[in-house]
C-alpha cells in the first residue's frame, strides 16, 4: 500500500504529542510507501508564522525525511482535482491532499471522519 498522511498524523508520529492507536500504526508500518505532502509542510508553516503551532521547520522536516516519509509535491494535476471535488470539506488543505491521494493514487490516512466521504482511498486513523 502506498500511503499519504494527512497532517496532523505526520505532526503526531513525528513530535510524539499523540499516540496512535495500535491498528493505526499498523497500517502505517505495513505500508510500502508512506509520504508527506508538500502542501503538508506549508499548513505547518503557516501555523507556526501565525503562533497556533510550535514547532520548529529544520527540526520537523528532519523528523519527516528520519522517519522513512517521501515527499509528494503539489503538481498542476492536483491543483485541478481539487476543483473537480464535492464540497464535503471547505478546509483547502484538506482538499488539496485527498485530491492528491485520488491523482496518485494513494490511501489517505485522516483523523478527520468528514473525509470519508470522498473516496475509499481515504481511511481513519
Amino acid at each position: 500500500m502506498k500511503l499519504l498522511l494527512d497532517t496532523n498524523i505526520a505532526l503526531w508520529i513525528t513530535t510524539g504529542r499523540r499516540t496512535l492507536p495500535a491498528p493505526t500504526r499498523r497500517v502505517i508500518d505495513g505500508a510500502a510507501i508512506v509520504m508527506v505532502s508538500a502542501a503538508s509542510v506549508w499548513e505547518i508553516a503557516i501555523k507556526v508564522a501565525l503562533g497556533k503551532l510550535d514547532v520548529d521547520m529544520d527540526v520537523l522536516i528532519q523528523d519527516f525525511a528520519a522517519s522513512g516519509f517521501q515527499k509528494l509535491g503539489v503538481t498542476w494535476e492536483h491543483g485541478r482535482a481539487v476543483r473537480d471535488l464535492p464540497d464535503f470539506h471547505r478546509d483547502p488543505f484538506d482538499r488539496l491532499l485527498v485530491a492528491q491521494a485520488l491523482v496518485e493514487p494513494l490511501h489517505f490516512m485522516t483523523s478527520d471522519r468528514l473525509l470519508l466521504r470522498y473516496s475509499p482511498l481515504v481511511i481513519l486513523a
